[in-house]
């Protein structure tokens, strides 16, 4: 072949050449791509500098879409701007958490109640059956369905005899490949049973929270355990490491039935001693207060007014729990004495043992020598609420909503 011929003849192409005119060093040579994104370099145009934006796509078989922006055109730039965003796909908003609630007998209507405040909470049943000696034989319907999904546990310690079998089950469901698992116990029930005053006392309250700390944890970790008004703070350190103690109140239930009432501005609060006064006054500090306490005289107890005037005041008295009655009677004779014009009581956990609510007595609207207003307790001991519904001056605020509110967080 001629001269000619090699000179017509085309180069080789070579992705190593460098451009014509370009420094023969091939160190300087750069490309105009890094990884998978490439930003095209400003182009003049007769109207000025415009920029080409190109919006990756990384589906198999496309390409990135190139937007052309004049600088000129704030306009151009907010659209190119849309574009680029519309090509990224933002994070799904957050849902609500579901929930499979399992309960206990004791709280099956609680558990319907918890199930209507959210939609997002689904009630699931147990099989409660016993043996002929007595042992429990049970049974959590459709076990495999549960796989992989929230749970949850709403108990009822009302009395020992209900406790094994409760435990039974709250032991068994983590186990069973669920994501997380959480024991709603609104009443801890030995609670005012946590000290010990002489050598062989046993504190009871801490035995119950070693059982409640070893449920075996469940894919998400360990077992939330959301417990209404423990009669004692300390109580919280009570929990080993295996379960995170979630600790709520029933008194927001208080405060919002209080400002229904019609002399809700004449309303001043009423502690009948100083621990339930440490317990609650932060949560009621916007309300009159009153401190009683109780003065021991030989073997007898009784209760003297502290501090503050009950004069023409509704007086609300608040404790966590009553059982015999005894202090809030005695509080109420004190308060009356010194002229409120009506006493009413609020209790989270309205235990009665022996039925002693029949000790409180109705006022009718006489005064407060006769009897309380109001006495409103939440159904956190289902038993109760059986007895006293419908039974004047009893009412019951429901924990249904603070329960789904829990078992969201």
């Amino acid at each position: 072949m001629g001269a000619a011929a090699a000179a017509a003849a085309p180069p080789a192409p070579s992705w190593g050449s460098p451009k014509p005119n370009a420094s023969p060093n091939p160190r300087f040579y750069k490309p105009k791509f890094v990884g998978a994104r490439s930003l095209a370099l400003p182009k003049r145009s007769s109207s000025g500098f415009r920029s080409e934006l190109t919006s990756p796509d990384l589906s198999p078989g496309r390409s990135g879409a190139t937007v052309h922006v004049s600088r000129s055109s704030p306009s151009c730039l907010m659209a190119a701007s849309a574009t680029v965003a519309s090509s990224v796909a933002l994070p799904p908003k957050r849902s609500r958490k579901n929930v499979l609630l399992f309960y206990c007998e004791e709280m099956r209507e609680l558990a319907e109640r918890v199930a209507s405040e959210i939609d997002a909470v689904e009630l699931r049943s147990i099989s409660w059956r016993a043996f002929e000696d007595g042992f429990p034989n049970l049974f959590i319907s459709n076990a495999h369905g549960i796989r992989g999904q929230h749970v949850a546990f709403l108990a009822s310690f009302s009395s020992p005899g209900v406790i094994f079998e409760q435990l039974s089950i709250i032991y068994a469901l983590p186990r069973l490949f669920i994501s997380s698992f959480t024991v709603v116990l609104p009443f801890f029930p030995t609670g005012s049973y946590e000290r010990m005053e002489e050598e062989g006392d046993v504190a009871t309250a801490f035995t119950l929270a070693r059982i409640l700390s070893n449920i075996p944890i469940s894919r998400g970790g360990p077992t939330s355990l959301v417990i209404f008004d423990i009669h004692a703070l300390q109580e919280r350190f009570y929990f080993g490491d295996y379960v995170l103690p979630c600790f709520e109140s029933g008194i927001p239930l208080l405060k919002n039935r209080l400002q229904q009432l019609p002399d809700s501005e004449n309303i001043c609060i009423a502690f009948p001693d100083d621990g339930s006064w440490k317990r609650f006054h932060k949560q009621l500090q916007h309300f009159p207060v009153i401190i009683c306490n109780k003065v021991r005289e030989g073997d007898q107890r009784f209760v003297r007014l502290k501090e503050g005037d009950p004069k023409g005041r509704h007086v609300v008295i608040v404790d966590d729990l009553v059982q015999s009655g005894s202090t809030l009677i005695e509080c109420q004779k004190v308060l009356a004495a010194h002229g409120a014009a009506k006493v009413s009581a609020y209790v989270t956990h309205g235990i009665f043992p022996n039925r002693s609510w029949e000790r409180f007595q109705y006022d009718n609207g006489v005064g407060p020598e006769n009897g309380l207003s109001n006495f409103w307790i939440t159904d956190s001991c289902p038993l109760t609420v059986k007895e006293v519904k419908n039974r004047p001056p009893f009412e019951v605020l429901s924990l249904a909503s603070a329960i789904a509110v829990a078992l969201q967080i």
